[in-house]
């Protein structure tokens, strides 16, 4: 019995190592874009010694033969073809220095050589290479954005390629890991109280990314904390919740968004039929994760794009900072906020800063509010005795509404109770203590 258990020990050793001196670079894998010319001329030689070399892994020896090639035939009909293979070692070597030079060397043909179709594919490589290196959600997005960037311009440079549909479909899955990031700090600001900041991520995360598997719920979450914020959000709650029902009408949460709108005393919209379509199809067509992936899900490095959209059109601009609702505009600007230029200019004056007026004093609210007053006390004096005055423009219905909405203090992220709620004093310990 024990000399059977041995034995099978051995077979099972046997078949491992079998495995690993096959996974070792002893298999050759064939290069992509060989030159199929049956010709002895020596730059040819050179080429296909070169990638005879890259395909047995030996990489260095690959590159000196063609840096021998590129530097003796300046002229050759296979330059562009040595110089993208020379970026394909790299690439194929790996590596975190690897990839860098790669993505060097990629870049730097597609500077040469812009319109040949090998442009697209080195494009396509460099949009790889960061594709291979993200990290999961909530984890750097470094490359994750890199990626976003590269791939767009892949869509946008070479929009007639072969490679297009892929990077689409490569932009749609980099675009549901950076909105999974963005769903999970919204969703740490809502649980936290931080209402306005968790309805600034969650806003922008639905206008930029309405292709995110879960929108749906970012939405609800969405409207919630504009709920929380106040009546004056009133509006903004009612569009997230009308969202969910117009534009994700089979999602769970199309029962509840009603509810809500209901409650806000707002319309309920329609569902949209090309939404419904999409959705449709969207979970018709979704990968499920099997044992073994969800097993091993928390030991990979790169994340988990299975959920990813397989249809629509991705964001083609990148997620920018966008400034919280709660901030108020300056009355000066508008609405549309500071349009003007911003200019920079030595200052010879040393004395300014003591001589010139702080603008931080006066802020545009109180700048509004005077220059009001001698048109209001003007009509006071013009007016009979006993009638009311108004501000131009002005009804007498609106203004109590505009003196309570304006009344109303702006929501912030800390916590009213706790920020009400003074801090405990120490008892200070006696001597005798």
């Amino acid at each position: 019995m024990l000399h059977h258990k041995n034995w099978l020990l051995r077979l099972f050793a046997l078949a491992v190592l079998c495995a690993l001196i096959s996974s070792c670079g002893f298999k050759r894998k064939k290069y992509e874009n060989p030159i199929t010319k049956d010709t002895q001329q020596p730059d040819k030689v050179l080429f296909d010694k070169a990638i005879n070399d890259m395909e047995r892994s030996r990489y260095e020896v690959a590159r000196l033969t063609l840096q021998t090639l590129m530097n003796t035939y300046d002229t050759s009909e296979y330059l562009a073809k040595a110089k993208l293979a020379y970026a394909d070692s790299w690439f194929r070597e790996g590596g975190t220095h690897g990839l860098a030079q790669a993505e060097a060397e990629y870049k730097d043909f597609i500077l040469f050589y812009p319109t040949l179709e090998e442009s697209a594919e080195a494009q396509e490589k460099v949009c790889m290479i960061h594709y291979r290196q993200m990290e999961k959600a909530d984890r750097d997005m470094n490359h994750a954005l890199r990626a976003e960037d590269e791939c767009r311009n892949l869509l946008v440079q070479f929009p007639n390629s072969k490679f297009a549909p892929l990077a689409q479909q490569h932009l749609r899955e980099i675009q549901e890991v950076i909105a999974e990031g963005e769903m999970r700090r919204g969703t740490f600001y809502h649980t936290k109280g931080s209402n306005p900041a968790a309805a600034n991520r969650l806003q922008a995360l639905t206008d930029q990314y309405p292709l995110y598997s879960n929108a749906d719920e970012a939405n609800m979450l969405l409207g919630d904390s504009y709920s929380k914020m106040g009546t004056r959000f009133r509006q903004k709650s009612g569009d997230a919740f009308a969202r969910v029902v117009r534009e994700y009408p089979l999602s769970p949460y199309v029962e509840d968004a009603k509810k809500r709108l209901q409650t806000l005393e707002l319309p309920v919209p329609e569902p949209d039929p090309v939404a419904y379509a999409r959705m449709k199809y969207e979970l018709e067509n979704r990968t499920k994760a099997g044992m073994t992936s969800k097993a091993l899900g928390p030991l990979k490095r790169g994340p988990d794009v299975s959920q990813a959209a397989k249809q629509g059109v991705p964001s083609m601009t990148s997620l920018r900072p966008t400034v919280p609702a709660s901030v108020p505009v300056p009355a000066a600007t508008g609405a549309a906020g500071f349009t003007g230029d911003v200019t920079v200019a030595p200052i010879t004056d040393p004395t300014l800063l003591e001589t010139k007026p702080d603008a931080r004093q006066n802020p545009p609210a109180a700048q509004t509010d005077g220059a009001a007053a001698p048109a209001a006390a003007s009509a006071a004096a013009d007016a009979p005795a006993g009638t009311p005055v108004k501000a131009e423009g002005e009804t007498p219905a609106a203004q109590p509404a505009a003196a309570a909405t304006d009344s109303t203090p702006l929501p912030t992220n800390r916590d009213s109770a706790k920020q009400a709620t003074p801090k405990k004093q120490k008892k200070k310990k006696t001597a005798s203590q």
